[in-house]
């Protein structure tokens, strides 16, 4: 289990900012294992500082990272995998050439190495171009080259910092299923990203943060249920001016009207649409994390 806890940092200030900016101030979540984390806030709320801190890139002010009920070490970091924000590819090189290259910096033996890579580069679509440089690369498959990279040396954790940037839908599903399989293998997955709707769609658990501060986090389905829904009725040709005097508003949409609230009768409700026309649909719809994360962060 990887468990941050209420770390803070500040970055001290230039001229005409004497105090700095806080990046940090005590964020603190729990990644089990086989758990897929996504880590969620608008630019500069802190997720990045956050992973450079856990992978040892920064140091926190105050706070602490522990991994298996321990502080975590450098030892323990060589067995983790990280994508950084910035990608740190070297261009020149060819595909298989640096996945190998990176494998042995982690340890693995020559054979091991290639095996790995040679499994990553079919795992990932990569098999045609394993003798192009990096560079001759879309970015796409930059992306699934940097995955791979990650992927190696068959880390413990991933870490991975906006790895759906910029993917077609294809390399998405690619890179999706390739996480998925760790995350059933037992390896805790942390990644940020902006696109909530893949968030809420891969993702066990959430944590919102905006700045520096966790704002919200538990399981997707946890943060819907605490959200209050919103009662959404369609009625086909209904009778004219059905809805008066209902709380809510009422939108058009061809010989539908679509009624939405959040506060009312339910049943008095359902009983003045289905007196005025045919009901297609009533139920209580709850929030997308995409509406639950602008609320949080409002």
């Amino acid at each position: 289990m990887l468990e941050i806890s209420e770390l803070r940092k500040r970055f001290a200030g230039g001229p005409g900012a004497p105090g700095g900016k806080v990046a940090l101030d005590g964020i603190s979540f729990t990644v089990r294992p086989g758990e897929m984390f996504g880590f969620v806030g608008a630019n500069g709320a802190g997720k990045t500082t956050t992973m450079r801190i856990v992978m040892g890139v920064l140091q926190a002010d105050s706070g602490s990272v522990s991994w298996q009920g321990r502080p975590l070490g450098y030892d323990d970091r060589q067995r983790f995998g990280y994508m950084p924000e910035e990608r740190g590819l070297y261009q020149k090189m060819r595909v298989a050439e640096q996945i190998e290259y990176f494998g042995r910096l982690h340890g693995l033996s020559a054979p091991a190495a290639k095996k790995a890579t040679d499994d990553l580069l079919e795992r990932l679509g990569l098999t045609e171009r394993r003798g192009d440089a990096v560079q001759a690369l879309s970015l796409g498959n930059q992306q699934r080259v940097q995955l791979a990279v990650a992927l190696v040396h068959d880390p413990e954790v991933l870490i991975l910092d906006e790895p759906f940037s910029g993917l077609d839908p294809i390399a998405v599903d690619a890179l999706a299923t390739a996480l998925q399989e760790r995350c059933r293998g037992g390896v805790p997955v942390i990644f940020s990203s902006h696109q909530l709707e893949l968030v809420e769609r891969l993702c066990d658990s959430v944590g919102i943060v905006s700045a520096g501060r966790m704002v919200a986090s538990g399981t997707v389905a946890d943060l819907r249920a605490a959200e209050s829904g919103t009662l959404r009725v369609v009625v086909r040709d209904p009778a004219p001016g059905w809805a008066d005097g209902l709380p809510g508003t009422v939108s058009v949409s061809g010989s539908r009207q679509v009624l939405l609230t959040d506060e009312g009768d339910d049943q008095e409700i359902l009983r003045r649409a289905m007196k005025a026309g045919h009901v297609e649909h009533f139920g209580v719809e709850q929030p997308t994390l995409t509406e639950i994360f602008k609320e949080a962060v409002a």
